[in-house]
């Protein structure tokens, strides 16, 4: 579900601070083309090195599924504003975990991570599961978000508005190496609680000029006193009815603690930001905390054979060239960090969207 881009490969709003620096697909892909063909040529029987890199691959995946520990029910999280509930029929993979799946797993830089403070998997699925999605949860310390402009926006004229804004920042991404990222259209149309003070929406998004499935994009974001909470998902547009199932247990998922709620404001003493409603739909999909994590696992089909492709050419090179070792020949991420008790407390301008 991503996932989990920033505002643009080069534009970042005040701390909203996830940058991208993933390789793009084509350089990737060239590289793996290459490796592959090398090492079907040197092989004397192709067929049987190809089962053999296969065996390679799924044991590197059962061993990092097999090392994840999940939670469920009532999780409070580092820093001690937000406070999670895990429902049935989802799990949740706490900090140090989520940020190792994104890294190490999905291929994903360090800076990718900031902010995150965990994610969400529904009950059945996890890292390597495909026609599935994830949420990345983050918590960000952007103010207080007025929502006074809340009734009164037209999001088919915002929609109009972010997608004239496409050429100039796509110019940008194929000069950086990045595929050119469309707006199709809102897969569901924003739409804000004003009692809950939760705003959700959800795109659907086409990279490339390929014939590939378009991609998912679905946002929540809890207000609070002094921040927001962020879940963003990543996915192919297939699955927007398996979310829009489950997006009411979604958004019962994340609140925020005692004193830090929307409703503790305080005008004398709290930072008020400045991003309105309309401002945080309007920012682009790669400004949006936890979405290049996601993006990196649904850009490409081939997504966990890039990931895992070399453990297994190392083990296979190992073996040719008579180094094998005794017992396991394959060569594991490093391991996850420790699950830990979870049960503790551990722009592009679009200035007429922000307050004057």
């Amino acid at each position: 579900m991503a996932l989990f881009f920033k505002k643009s490969l080069l534009f970042l709003p005040n701390n909203l601070h996830l940058v991208p620096q993933m390789l793009t697909m084509k350089r990737p892909l060239l590289l793996l083309t290459l490796l592959l063909f090398s090492f079907l040529t040197w092989a004397n029987d192709p067929s049987d090195s190809l089962i053999t890199l296969r065996k390679a691959m799924e044991h590197v995946q059962d061993s990092i599924s097999n090392s994840l520990k999940y939670s469920t029910g009532k999780v409070k999280t580092d820093g001690g504003e937000v406070a999670l509930d895990i429902p049935a029929g989802f799990k949740y993979l706490n900090k140090d975990q989520s940020i190792y799946v994104l890294t190490k797993v999905w291929n994903n830089p360090e800076s990718a991570t900031q902010g995150v403070i965990g994610m969400i998997f529904p009950e059945e699925s996890g890292p390597f599961t495909d026609s599935s999605y994830a949420f990345v949860v983050t918590y960000e310390e952007i103010g207080y978000v007025k929502d006074e402009d809340a009734g009164k926006i037209d999001y088919d004229q915002l929609l109009k508005s972010i997608q004239e804004d496409e050429k100039k920042e796509n110019e940008e991404r194929t000069k950086a190496g990045y595929p050119e990222m469309h707006l199709v259209g809102w897969a569901q149309k924003p739409h804000y609680d004003s009692q809950r003070k939760i705003l959700y929406w959800a795109k659907e998004l086409k990279f490339g000029t390929g014939d590939d499935d378009n991609t998912l994009n679905y946002e929540v974001r809890f207000l609070g006193r002094k921040g927001m909470i962020s879940m963003n998902a990543v996915a192919k547009m297939y699955s927007l009815p398996l979310v829009d199932q489950n997006i009411s247990k979604v958004l019962s998922v994340a609140s925020f603690t005692q004193g830090n709620s929307y409703f503790d404001f305080d005008s004398k003493t709290d930072k008020i930001a400045v991003w309105t409603i309309g401002g945080l739909v309007a920012g682009h999909l790669l400004a949006k905390a936890g979405i290049l994590a996601l993006i990196a696992k649904f850009l490409a089909p081939l997504w966990k054979f890039i990931v895992i492709f070399f453990a297994g050419i190392a083990a296979w090179f190992r073996r040719k060239l008579g180094r094998k070792r005794q017992g396991d020949s394959t060569v594991l991420p490093p391991a996850p960090p420790e699950a830990g008790d979870e049960s503790v407390v551990e722009t592009d301008d679009h200035s007429k969207y922000l307050p004057n």
